[in-house]
């Protein structure tokens, strides 16, 4: 799986001292720190302040032996990053860190041979420790946020089941499939890869993918996707892309792309951490003048080592980055993926959300939402004729009509299905001939339409909607029948969730005429005067929508699926692609919903609030420690009676990272959808990641242009 590389890059970029890991600072740490006790014991200083004495052959060679084998090897990782921050010329927190430890080890030195009267090496010893406690939990906390690409990696079988040419079954590696292949995919097994159903059907737990939690219905012709699991039933599985091509593989791509891209709080902190350096080098060098010209080299040396200790910026490192690889992590695990970090600050000072219609706040798909019946007939079997006759047609409007009836006893059997081009289909029911089509097919059999019935498929026409009549030849029309792309019932949660985050106006965009998306904007309670609906738009002039509202000074995010909405996603300032669009419309935006659920674009104008809030909170924390200690470890309280120890500054620093590592961490409380108490996206009555599945018949194809 891809994104190994990714997750290097980034550890490059925010630790600068790349090749590190948990484990070793844990191993360096423990060893550490039991050299460091009988250092701190056999200590005058400390010895005084307990009032005890140790007294052994050999005692005065402890500190110097131990304390120089806590620096070297201990104190190796510090060094080695400085002389890479020294190379690279960006000086930073390993610098800061080496020339602590150095001062320090040098200065202890001194005063064994007698230059210094310092006892400097328990201080040293704990420096180094706690600087190393600091990093192990520094690389834990964003070791786990990055356990989210290795939790992708993990979804994947090693092991696939592909179907021979004799029927038969062979395990192979799943490095070894090629597109083309079919595999079976057994109950509780996950897909080896993406693909579309050749055989059976199953309840796909898809939630790794899609952060919904309820299982998806597939059957054959559906697509399905790489890591999913068949919950209930066997399937076979066309394989139709590997490795690199994967859905999976591209989820992981975003999520490393996301964790490595910066934004204007990591663009502030790098510059902060830059300056710091600085700040801290003259303050020591001014720290060493001033008590030096007071008399005290003691203090100097003191004073110097502390300022670089409470100096060092382990929590501005960390502000940021840890910020940003637990809030990808998080929206990933909610079916939200985040391409850009630039695109997710954004989004919590968006004005308006442009919603593309069709696939977006609908379903894509039509249903069967009125039925009226001339005299004499009623509409329930007005409904199972028309399905009857639909019932052999793969066309999508046939298969509304069918499903329809389905929830009303089913349809009538029927023979003899027949396609009319251009108008329609015909067949038998119970040796009657019937036939079902739009306007086209009354003007071909010369059927005039019964009063009766134009009030309600005028209303239906004047809305938008698509209306079919039942016919029996010669003359005598039973009925009507209309088919509306329906509104995702989440959708009208979505438009009220946005309302109450604050969002300014809520627009709509779409081909269709304005009839039909005044009757759908009615539907999701758009408010007249406040929100916009852009009807009758060609595809090529959706991105000059955006532009518009864009000069009106309003901060827009664009909500599409479709290739006709790439430019609109490129252009908004927040390109935001349903998961089950196209490839086109996903690499143009910069957040991705994994589901076809719009609930989702409040979720993530959630999650920009509250990781943004995060990064300026530790921001302010780590900047603030600093203003505040750098004075009192130069002893400018000495005067008082108030200085700071070098290890006391080390335990104040590490301090310092613990309380920025326990802050981000709360990140993981938001909850990104209120009425769900695991905070995950809820699950979408919508398609998956495939999209809906569209039939292939010929049947389908003859008779699609009579609708």
């Amino acid at each position: 799986m891809p994104g190994g590389h990714g997750m290097h890059d980034q550890h490059d970029q925010h630790d600068k001292h790349a090749g590190h890991d948990p484990e070793m600072f844990r191993r360096r740490f423990w060893l550490c720190l039991l050299l460091t006790v009988p250092v701190v014991a056999t200590s005058h200083m400390v010895m005084d302040w307990f009032g005890y004495e140790l007294a052994f052959p050999g005692r005065s060679l402890v500190g110097p032996v131990l304390g120089s084998v806590v620096f070297w090897w201990g104190g190796w990782p510090f060094l080695v990053g400085a002389v890479r921050e020294v190379r690279d010329r960006a000086p930073g927190m390993m610098l800061l860190v080496a020339m602590a430890i150095t001062v320090a080890y040098v200065t202890s030195l001194a005063t064994s041979a007698g230059v210094f009267n310092l006892d400097f090496w328990w201080e040293l010893a704990a420096l180094v420790t706690i600087m190393l406690l600091g990093h192990w939990q520094e690389m834990k906390a964003v070791g786990q946020a990055r356990g989210a690409l290795a939790a992708l990696a993990a979804l994947l079988p090693d092991d696939a089941e592909r179907v021979v040419a004799d029927g038969a079954v062979e395990r192979i590696p799943v490095a070894e499939l090629r597109v083309g292949d079919v595999v079976l995919v057994r109950p509780g097994g996950r897909v080896p890869a993406d693909g579309r159903i050749t055989e059976g059907g199953a309840e796909l737990d898809e939630s790794m993918i899609t952060g919904e939690s309820r299982p998806v219905a597939r059957s054959v012709g559906d697509r399905v996707v790489a890591g999913t699991v068949a919950t209930d039933s066997a399937i076979r599985v066309r394989v139709e892309a590997l490795g690199e091509e994967t859905t999976l593989a591209g989820i992981q791509r975003m999520v490393a792309q996301a964790q490595q891209s910066g934004g204007r709080a990591q663009a502030l902190a790098d510059r902060f951490a830059a300056g710091l350096f600085y700040v801290a080098t003259a303050t020591a060098v001014g720290t060493v003048v001033v008590w030096a010209a007071l008399g005290s080299a003691d203090d100097a040396v003191i004073r110097t080592v502390t300022v670089l200790v409470i100096a060092c910026p382990h929590a501005l490192g960390l502000a940021i980055p840890l910020v940003v690889a637990l809030s990808t992590a998080l929206a990933a695990r909610s079916g939200i993926l985040v391409k850009d970090r630039l695109a997710l600050e954004r989004m919590r000072t968006v004005d308006v959300v442009l919603f593309d219609k069709t696939g977006t706040l609908t379903r894509g798909e039509h249903v069967v939402t009125d039925v009226v019946a001339a005299p004499g007939t009623g509409e329930d079997e007005v409904l199972r004729l028309a399905a009857g006759v639909e019932s052999d047609s793969e066309h999508p409007l046939a298969r509304a009509i069918v499903a329809a009836a389905g929830a009303r006893g089913g349809p009538a059997a029927a023979a003899g299905f027949r396609s009319l081009p251009g108008r329609g289909v015909r067949a038998a029911i119970a040796g009657q001939e019937y036939a079902v089509g739009g306007p086209a097919l009354l003007r071909e059999l010369g059927v005039r339409l019964p009063a009766e019935l134009e009030p309600a498929t005028g209303r239906w026409s004047a809305r938008g909607a698509v209306v079919l009549y039942l016919v029996r030849p010669p003359d005598s029309v039973l009925g009507a029948l209309a088919l509306t792309d329906e509104v995702r019932p989440e959708a009208r949660e979505a438009i009220a969730e946005l309302r109450a985050e604050g969002v300014r106006t809520i627009a709509m965009i779409t081909g269709d005429a304005r009839p039909v998306a005044e009757a759908v904007a009615a539907d999701l309670g758009f408010v007249p005067g406040v929100d916009e609906v852009f009807a009758e738009v060609l595809p090529a002039d959706k991105d000059g929508k955006v532009t518009e509202l864009q000069r009106r000074g309003l901060t827009v995010a664009m909500v599409g699926d479709g290739v006709n909405d790439a430019p609109a996603l490129a252009r908004a300032d927040v390109g935001i692609a349903i998961g089950a669009g196209t490839d086109v419309a996903i690499e143009s935006a910069g957040v991705v919903l994994a589901s076809s659920d719009p609930r989702g674009v409040t979720s993530v104008i959630r999650l920009s609030r509250a990781s943004y809030r995060k990064m300026l909170q530790n921001l302010g924390w780590a900047a603030g420690y600093n203003v505040i200690a750098l004075p009192l470890a130069a002893g400018a309280l000495a005067w008082a009676g108030l200085a700071l120890s070098p290890a006391f500054a080390a335990v104040l620093m590490s301090a310092s990272t613990i309380v920025v590592a326990l802050n981000a961490q709360l990140l993981r409380r938001v909850r990104l959808n209120p009425a769900d108490p695991t905070g995950r996206t809820p699950p979408s009555a919508g398609p998956g990641p495939g999209g809906p599945a569209a039939g292939s018949g010929g049947a389908a194809r003859a008779d699609r242009s009579a609708r």
